[in-house]
């Protein structure tokens, strides 16, 4: 599985740290970055959460 992030879509609000710090790290600006792009085994609900919890939709989950 795993995390995806479009950059673009991005605004920087940084709900979707909250339901996985251990997979997304905000930059100085507030803005997403994904700590891994392959989500670790038993971490799969925490990546959908943190693509749920995203009002711009610019995290998705895949696989």
């Amino acid at each position: 599985m795993k995390l995806l992030l479009d950059s673009t879509r991005c605004q920087g609000y940084g709900l979707c740290r909250e339901p996985a710090p251990e997979l997304i790290e905000l930059d100085e600006w507030g803005y997403a970055r994904i700590i891994a792009l392959t989500v670790p085994a038993g971490a799969e609900e925490a990546a959908r959460a943190c693509a749920d919890s995203c009002p711009n939709s610019a995290l998705r989950v895949e696989g």
